[in-house]
C-alpha cells in the first residue's frame, strides 16, 4: 500500500557551503523510519532523477534525501557544475550526518542509492563511511582505468581529455574563469556527451529550467581517474545492483559485484541507461531497491 508523503525543503553544510535539498518523508510512521541519500548521474540537480527515486521510495516508507551537490542547482559551492568525485563524496557523507540528526530518521538504519555516475560516488561513500548500513545501485556507471579506455576512445582519447582539463584547470587558477562545453549535446562534438541522449535533450525529461547543461572542462582528470571497482573490496554493507546488458558498462557492475566484501546481488532488468531513470524500468528499479532497503539494518528502537 502506498504511504502518503511531505517534502521538507532543508539545508546543510559541505566543505564550509551551504547544500540544497528535499527530504520526502513518508507520513503516520510511528516513530522514526528508516532513511536513504540518492545521488543522480553526472551533472545533474535534485529535480532530476533523483528526486524521482526520492519521491518513490518515500511512497514506499523511506525517508528519501535528494539534495544540489556543491556547485550545482541551489547549492552553494564554486566552482559551478564541477563535477568532482571527491566533493560528491564529502557531500554524501554530510548528508549522512544530516540524515542521522533529523527528529524523523531513524540514524542507525541509512542507506545510500546511486544512479548511473551517482553510484560510484555511493559506493566509494559506502566503503569509507560505516554508518552506511545498505546500498542500492541503479543502472550504475562504475568504471576502472580498462573500462574509461574502452569508453572514451583508447588511451589516446582519455589522454586528451586530461589534457583538455589540466589546461581548464590552469586557465582557472591564473583567471579565475571556467571553460564550460555542454553535458548532453547532439550538434556540439566537444559534450561531455555526444549523441542523442533523449533524456537530457527532452524538456519533459531531462532537459529542464533548473539543470545548467554545462560541464566545466577542469573535471575531465578526476572523473577519468576516478575507480569506484576498487571501492567495492571496501564494502560490507548489503549492497543491490540492478542493471541491464543494454544498459552502460554492464561488466562494470559485473565487476563490481564480484568484488564486493559483504552480501551483494545483482539484477538484471531491461532498458537502455537513460529508461532507468523515469520509465518503466526506472519503476522496476525501484520497487527492487525499496524491497532492499526494507530488507537491511531492521529499525530500530533507539537512537
Amino acid at each position: 500500500m502506498p504511504h502518503s508523503a511531505r517534502v521538507e525543503r532543508i539545508a546543510f553544510r559541505s566543505g564550509g557551503d551551504l547544500l540544497v535539498g528535499n527530504l520526502h518523508l513518508p507520513t503516520g510512521a510511528s516513530g522514526p523510519v528508516r532513511a536513504v541519500a540518492v545521488a543522480g548521474s553526472w551533472s545533474t540537480v535534485k529535480e532530476q532523477m533523483a528526486g524521482g527515486y526520492a519521491a518513490g521510495l518515500a511512497a514506499r516508507g523511506i525517508a528519501a534525501l535528494a539534495f544540489d551537490f556543491r556547485g550545482y542547482g541551489e547549492s552553494g559551492g564554486l566552482p559551478r557544475d564541477f563535477e568532482s568525485p571527491v566533493r560528491k563524496i564529502e557531500d554524501l557523507r554530510n548528508a549522512i550526518t544530516f540524515l542521522e540528526g533529523h527528529p524523523d530518521v531513524d540514524s542507525h538504519a541509512i542507506g545510500l542509492l546511486g544512479v548511473c555516475a551517482g553510484a560510484g560516488y555511493a559506493a566509494v561513500a559506502a566503503a569509507e563511511d560505516r554508518r552506511v548500513t545498505s546500498l542500492g545501485l541503479v543502472a550504475p556507471w562504475l568504471h576502472d582505468a580498462a573500462l574509461v579506455e574502452a569508453v572514451y576512445g583508447g588511451a589516446d582519447g582519455v589522454r586528451s581529455r586530461i589534457r583538455r582539463g589540466d589546461a581548464a584547470a590552469r586557465e582557472y587558477e591564473r583567471t579565475g574563469r571556467v571553460d564550460y562545453v555542454p553535458v548532453s549535446s547532439d550538434t556540439e562534438e566537444a559534450a561531455a556527451m555526444y549523441g542523442r541522449c533523449e533524456y537530457y535533450l527532452d524538456p519533459a525529461r531531462g532537459g529542464i529550467a533548473e539543470w545548467s547543461n554545462r560541464f566545466a572542462v577542469m573535471a575531465w582528470p578526476g572523473w577519468l581517474r576516478f575507480d569506484p571497482i576498487s571501492a567495492a573490496a571496501r564494502i560490507t554493507a548489503p549492497t543491490l545492483l540492478v542493471h541491464s546488458p543494454d544498459a552502460a558498462i554492464p561488466d562494470g557492475a559485473r565487476r563490481f559485484q564480484a568484488r564486493l566484501a559483504g552480501p551483494g546481488e545483482l539484477r538484471w532488468l531491461s532498458g537502455i541507461q537513460f529508461d532507468f531513470y523515469d520509465q518503466d524500468p526506472a519503476s522496476l528499479a525501484l520497487a527492487a531497491v525499496a524491497e532492499h532497503f526494507h530488507g537491511s539494518a531492521p529499525v530500530t528502537a533507539g537512537r
